[in-house]
């Protein structure tokens, strides 16, 4: 009976051991990929466009006549709050949020936009209604009651802006990105930028990277876009530029 005892005590602590270890290379690696993103400072990056800091991540501002339209929510809700002030715009101002994604660092911040109406994906409502999981057993969530939902290809108007919807998943099975009056492109973490033009997602954190490339080539040949914005990576404004590499591969 001790005997039993003593192996089962030493099982366990083998697989709590394992467990720790496996944990510990897991965050590392997170850091590590975080220390490697290069986001911008809070500011006005173009005209009407802000980009507003909240640690490793971008959260992006519209301005259309006295409100705004706001591309993901961020990471903290207090450093998004803070940011905000910094510009003087007033969380009341934000009149509608386009989640690129549902993950955490793009959606900490919903509740503080008390009069925006919430916008995803249809293929992204699976992330939060619990029938599919980020990682692991851990699924995403996000603090509104409400949303609306977005199908590929949809354009809606916003007070005067003109968006339309890209399906371009692989970072998430509903990663959307939006083109806002035909110039302005917003691809949250569906890809990144490196050295001016755009690279593929991140492999560590995207959950299917061979769907993720072929969502590359839905953007690639978009006729008038100016400006393209990531999430981590900071922006582009030579959407031609930053696209070369993936028009010539598509040819």
């Amino acid at each position: 009976m001790k005997k039993t005892i003593k192996w089962i005590l030493i099982v366990v602590s083998s697989l709590l051991i394992i467990l720790a270890l496996v944990t510990s290379i897991f965050y590392f690696k997170v850091k590590s990929e975080m220390k490697a993103m290069n986001v911008l400072d809070t500011k006005e990056i173009a005209p009407d466009i802000y980009a507003i800091k909240d640690s490793y991540v971008n959260m992006f501002l519209v301005k259309d006549s006295d409100n705004y339209v706001a591309i993901d929510a961020g990471n903290d809700i207090k450093v998004v709050e803070i940011e905000l002030n910094k510009l003087n715009i007033k969380p009341e101002k934000i009149t509608a949020v386009l989640l690129t994604h549902t993950d955490g660092d793009h959606v900490a911040a919903l509740k503080l936009f008390k009069n925006a109406t919430v916008y995803l994906s249809k293929n992204e409502e699976q992330m939060i209604n619990g029938k599919t999981a980020r990682m692991m057993n851990s699924h995403n969530k996000i603090d509104s009651k409400t949303y609306t939902i977005l199908n590929d290809q949809q354009t809606i108007k916003i007070g005067n802006l003109n968006i339309k919807g890209i399906m371009t998943p692989g970072h998430t099975p509903g990663s959307m990105s939006y083109l806002i009056d035909g110039k302005y492109l917003f691809v949250g973490d569906a890809f990144g930028l490196k050295n001016g033009k755009i690279d593929k997602p991140n492999k560590f954190f995207s959950m299917d990277m061979k769907t993720a490339v072929l969502s590359l080539y839905k953007i690639a040949n978009l006729p008038q876009v100016q400006y393209i914005f990531t999430g981590h990576t900071g922006y582009s404004n030579n959407y031609k530029h930053a696209m070369k590499d993936w028009k010539k591969i598509k040819e």
